[in-house]
């Protein structure tokens, strides 16, 4: 049977994300992005997809407010006749939920549901090799990491078990090789750890410790891990080790400069000859095999 799609001027980016059940910082870090594809890209019909379930079941049942999940917005599109859709992720790291995108947009793509179907890298992805961009380098500088005298800034990321938590390792490896001795990052799952930021800031003789997320939202993770009341909090944690820490509650969706390179990582994907494209897509299929 002829493959039929969508007509040739209705084009989608699909922007997507965890979630989460704050309203305020779902309009500081999701919608704020959202609104910047927006701008950078107005012959676009922008959709917002969330990959966790509790929190789509969450607001629905609290709020009233339905949420596509990855699956459901992609079939919407489709079922509303776009032809050319853009799937960017607004997660950290390659890791779990990351690929779970992918696999889908691979399934997608194998059976040429949409004309074009591209894909979005996370925010590090590309360390500069294979004539590539350093998406650590950028990413370090759209980060405040000014502080005053014997102060450094401590960023909290989430990790987990998925090996592209060693992305963090290598943000702190390479905030080191920019020349920036006075930034740390810990998260909450596997390595670095708050325990081993807490040896580099007494070697370095840092009194003072600001706070921030390495989150794309201030969710709870934020608000109880980071800036908990608990004795497990790393406020609390550092408290208790003799640092005088102020907190930060502003995740990363909110820094305008993240912003822009999510933006430039659609952009890539736009970008990609159709050559480099097809090669992609069967390498997301490889991937799934494997």
């Amino acid at each position: 049977m002829e493959q039929t799609f969508g007509s040739d001027d209705k084009r989608a980016i699909l922007v997507v994300s965890f979630g989460t059940t704050y309203p305020d910082a779902r309009k500081a870090c999701i919608e704020s992005v959202e609104d910047r594809m927006r701008a950078a890209f107005p012959g676009y019909e922008v959709r917002r997809a969330f990959t966790s379930r509790i929190v789509m079941r969450r607001l629905a049942e609290r709020d009233g407010i339905i949420v596509d999940n990855e699956r459901q917005a992609l079939d919407r599109l489709l079922a509303e006749g776009f032809s050319e859709v853009y799937v960017q992720p607004l997660h950290i790291v390659a890791g779990d939920e990351y690929e779970k995108i992918r696999g889908i947009v691979s399934d997608y793509a194998h059976l040429k549901k949409f004309r074009r179907l591209e894909l979005g890298r996370p925010l590090l992805y590309y360390m500069g090799q294979a004539e590539q961009p350093d998406d650590y380098l950028t990413v370090i500088q759209a980060l405040d990491v000014t502080t005053g005298p014997d102060e450094a800034v401590v960023f909290m990321g989430h990790g987990g078990f998925h090996p592209a938590n060693a992305a963090y390792a290598a943000l702190q490896l390479k905030l080191q090789e920019s020349g920036i001795e006075n930034a740390f990052i810990y998260v909450l799952e596997g390595f670095p750890a708050l325990q081993w930021v807490v040896g580099q800031l007494r070697s370095a003789g840092v009194r003072k410790v600001r706070l921030q997320p390495f989150m794309l939202v201030a969710g709870s993770h934020v608000r109880n891990d980071m800036d908990g009341d608990g004795e497990d909090s790393a406020k609390s944690i550092l408290t208790a080790a003799g640092f005088d820490v102020a907190v930060r509650l502003n995740g990363l969706g909110e820094n305008p400069a993240i912003q822009a390179v999510y933006v430039r990582h659609i952009r890539d994907a736009m970008d990609k000859p159709a050559d480099t494209a097809a090669q992609d897509k069967k390498r997301l299929g490889l991937c799934q095999v494997l």
